[in-house]
């Protein structure tokens, strides 16, 4: 193998490493490089266990052999302002923090229970509520159709119910990640959602990312320490012009925040179900995302 041949390589198994890439396709891309067998086994292995240190240089090699799944979710209730609220729970195996996670407008979808389970297995212990409970939940519903048309209806009806269940949600991640910082995720529909919750002032939250969603009209968000991650679409432009009065907000509250715009994404990038689903800024709005939570995380803020 030339020295050219080897750094090509070595940057297939510097992509398994940082998760850009599956095994599989490490594998396959090493395949077609003439790199097979145990000889690319040891090559992905290695990269995987050799971490860059201080002034450029690898550090001792190691083996080692890691899994990664999203973890498996279960069903959980519990008691809420006005009866029994429904979630998916997905513990992390050492929790970082916790993350209250809000569905889209199709309700808590098996997608949104995966990202939940995508957070544990990343270390944050995640609860994706079900903002239908009072109606039996999601699953109660005939299709998507329906789904968005009761949240519509409950949005312009009784818009503080999903405030208060919302604050339940946090509550009960306070008492299942015991000590641990608090955030809040949630797209579309969902991250609007986020958006109002911080509005009503809840200042149990480290962080928040609320991905593409319209900030409510008049928001106000002092009263609030949460570092805030505004996710949106460089296409999206109906939610994007909502995006000053969010930036005129934070500031005026004084919130550290970011706001993300993928250029060429447009609104529910992040959905790998849906038609505008845009995995190249989905992985890296990803990424961003787990960095933001950690670093607020690991704020002094009391």
């Amino acid at each position: 193998m030339t020295e050219m041949q080897k750094y090509l390589a070595e940057e297939v198994a510097e992509d398994l490493a940082d998760g850009i890439i599956t095994r599989r396709e490490a594998m396959r891309r090493l395949g077609l490089m003439g790199v097979t067998g145990a000889t690319a086994s040891a090559l992905l292995a290695a990269g995987a266990a050799v971490p860059a240190v201080a002034g450029g240089k690898r550090g001792r090699r190691r083996s080692s052999e890691t899994s990664w799944a999203p973890v498996a979710r279960e069903s959980i209730t519990w008691n809420g302002p006005r009866g029994t609220l429904m979630g998916a729970w997905a513990p992390a195996t050492k929790a970082r923090g916790g993350v209250l996670v809000i569905h889209e407008n199709r309700g808590l979808t098996e997608h949104i229970r995966i990202v939940a389970g995508r957070f544990a297995a990343s270390g944050w212990s995640a609860l994706a509520i079900d903002l239908l409970s009072e109606e039996g939940g999601t699953g109660t519903f005939e299709d998507e159709a329906a789904v968005a048309a009761r949240l519509s209806q409950i949005s312009a009806t009784t818009p503080g119910r999903f405030i208060e269940d919302m604050k339940s949600g946090v509550s009960e991640l306070k008492r299942r990640v015991r000590g641990r910082p608090l955030a809040a995720i949630g797209f579309c529909f969902g991250g609007g959602m986020v958006w109002q919750l911080l509005a009503s002032r809840e200042p149990r939250l480290e962080a928040a990312a609320p991905f593409y969603g319209p900030f409510p009209e008049g928001g106000n968000l002092k009263g609030n320490r949460a570092d805030v991650l505004g996710v949106y679409g460089g296409l999206d432009s109906r939610v994007n012009a909502t995006r000053e009065a969010a930036r005129a907000a934070l500031d005026a509250a004084r919130l550290k925040h970011e706001l993300l715009t993928f250029t060429e994404a447009d609104h529910a990038f992040f959905n790998e179900t849906g038609a505008r689903f845009n995995p190249i800024a989905a992985t890296e709005a990803w990424r961003r995302t787990l960095n933001w939570f950690d670093d607020a995380g690991d704020h002094d803020h009391h």
